[in-house]
């Protein structure tokens, strides 16, 4: 049997961003009946942009 951890809640500040309406839109769209909220879609990109970012740093210091 697993054993039970309390969860730990990253920390988080709130940051107001303007965003293109078409973007939201599409956005939108994309999570519209899947149990996605839109601050966690744009979180989860922001994570893949910043990964993509550091493998290009490290394809270029090669």
């Amino acid at each position: 049997m697993r054993k039970f951890k309390v969860p730990v809640v990253p920390r988080t500040t709130n940051k107001c961003i303007r965003m293109p309406n078409d973007i939201i839109a599409k956005i939108e769209s994309e999570i519209e009946g899947k149990d996605c909220s839109f601050t966690a879609f744009v979180i989860e990109a922001c994570k893949v942009a910043l990964d993509n970012i550091e493998e290009s740093k490290k394809q270029k210091s090669k």
